[in-house]
């Protein structure tokens, strides 16, 4: 158990709603992710580490006040809440989003509080999105949990409940590959993070670029394509207009919610085009909405690769 350590807070005053529940939850890996944790109350906690250190960080919304508050403990507490603006995606500009559709115009008022967040952490982004490449999610949570469980560490500061932060880059580069296997994490996906772990110091210096070179670094390291970078852009560096090609569902949700059929790919990204500069805003929307197109097939099985 972490010792006790000094609570620090913060206050962030927003002009519109700002719902940090839903804004965070494309941060949460699975409903028994060890790091991002609900409180009975509504507020949510994080176990982070930082470039200062681990931090643990409740959020928790006064919508009465136009108010969200931060309150963090650990090394990292003082980076994390300077940076919390862009955590609960108070800093997001949603100006200049045109829905035009009115399905659009209804999600967009149903999630008025939900906004793009931007963690500024890439490594705390990148090693769960490879873990979920071309898995399914069961397989990739579980590995999250097995990898955060046996090589992070506990979360400091008084959470109601255990939480976690997830292992750092030196341990990731450092794991053999036995550990990867038990952890049930395929030899291509072991061998990407460990490549990215690697590199993390300079993936972190990506934040703040623009995003065509936060992209083109981000793919420069082999295994790590389009779908993957997305997803970190997406969360670590506020992206609105990061889309997920090769998404087993995205490409058909779209389709099947703007035009009833399945879309693939190439179509999406066609009609997609008319919100560039928000796409990400557009397939989001959808996603919360949880429309997602008929199933026409059996389910993809999970596998273990623990048993190979």
């Amino acid at each position: 158990m972490s010792a006790p350590t000094v609570e620090r807070t913060r206050t962030v005053v927003t002009e519109a709603p700002v719902d940090p529940v839903v804004t965070l939850r494309s941060l949460r890996r699975g409903g028994g992710d060890p790091v991002h944790r609900t409180a009975p109350d509504g507020s949510i906690w994080r176990g982070t580490r930082t470039p200062d250190g681990v931090a643990t960080v409740v959020i928790s919304a006064r919508p009465a006040d136009g108010a969200i508050e931060g309150r963090a403990w650990g090394p990292g507490a003082d980076w994390i809440l300077d940076h919390l603006p862009g955590l609960v995606g108070a800093e997001d500009d949603p100006a200049g989003f045109e829905p035009g559709l009115a399905l659009l115009e209804r999600l967009h008022r149903r999630f008025a509080g939900w906004r793009v967040c931007r963690t500024g952490l890439v490594m705390e982004s990148l090693t769960p999105a490879i873990l979920e490449q071309k898995v399914t999610s069961t397989e990739a949570w579980r590995s999250w949990r097995e990898l955060v469980w046996r090589f992070g560490e506990r979360a400091p500061g008084p959470a109601p409940f255990p939480l976690w932060v997830q292992p750092d880059a030196r341990t990731l580069a450092g794991l053999p590959s036995w550990e990867w296997h038990r952890a049930g994490v395929g030899p291509q996906r072991a061998q990407t993070l460990v490549r990215c772990a690697r590199l993390a110091t300079a993936l972190e210096r990506t934040v703040g670029l623009d995003f065509a070179e936060v992209e083109r670094r981000l793919r420069s390291v082999p295994g790590v394509g389009v779908w993957t970078a997305a997803e970190v852009m997406q969360r670590a560096h506020g992206n609105a207009d990061a889309v997920s090609v090769g998404d087993f569902h995205v490409a058909k949700s779209v389709g099947w919610a703007l035009a009833a059929e399945p879309y693939d790919d190439e179509t999406m990204l066609a009609v997609l085009e008319r919100w560039r500069g928000h796409r990400y805003r557009v397939t989001r929307l959808i996603e919360l909405a949880g429309i997602t197109a008929p199933r026409r097939g059996p389910r993809f099985a999970p596998r273990d690769y623990r048993a190979f």
